[in-house]
């Protein structure tokens, strides 16, 4: 799959740099984003109490739940790099999200940076390594596993993404460079993982 995932995310982070500098420096959503909001709902109690569930997932102890969920997953099934990946993989895409954000300089509700939208990379970030694994445990191929693991990012992106337009925290083109974040730092972090592992590991005849 690295062929397939090299060429997301190499469109993904030229995605994020052509928003980023698109709307640097606004404080206003744009065409796009006043359409994209109009259809997001949210006003009603229902949706968002489902949109702050959510959302709650890409707080701090929200996330912190989760990845610690996921390890520990990982190590009872004695998969130690798994455990290493979702930690970096997380951390190092919401990571990526916090040094554009100043670089961007979009701002939203009395000034609050943001672009790209952190809980879009978390949550996004998060299920692509799940899938990964996932798909690496269940032997499903190039094309199976490029599949599930696109797929598993764009359910879990959408549905952050959301949440964040739903609640105003984010404009939607936000959402999207956070989306687009995950996808080319997560599998470039596996990659590294993977680098680094085999590196130590002793050449066998």
């Amino acid at each position: 799959m690295r062929v397939w995932l090299g060429l997301t995310g190499a469109l993904a982070a030229l995605t994020v740099v052509v928003l980023g500098v698109r709307y640097a420096g606004q404080g206003r959503p744009g065409a796009v984003d006043t359409w994209v909001q109009s259809a997001a709902g949210g006003d009603r109690p229902r949706w968002r109490r489902l949109a702050l569930a959510t959302d709650f997932l890409g707080e701090p102890l929200g996330a912190a739940v989760l990845v610690a969920a996921v390890v520990t997953g990982c190590l009872l099934l004695r998969r130690p790099r798994a455990a290493v990946l979702v930690v970096a993989g997380a951390g190092l895409s919401v990571g990526a999200t916090k040094l554009i954000k100043p670089l961007a300089g979009r701002t939203i509700h009395d000034g609050h940076l943001s672009y790209p939208s952190g809980h879009t990379a978390f949550l996004t970030a998060l299920a692509l390594m799940v899938a990964l694994l996932v798909a690496g445990r269940l032997g499903l191929g190039r094309t199976g596993g490029a599949l599930l693991v696109l797929g598993a990012a764009l359910a879990a992106g959408a549905a952050m993404g959301w949440a964040q337009i739903a609640l105003g925290a984010h404009y939607p083109t936000d959402a999207l460079g956070g989306w687009c974040t995950a996808l080319a730092v997560a599998p470039a972090t596996a990659w590294l993982v993977d680098r680094t592992a085999d590196t130590g590991r002793p050449e066998r005849r």
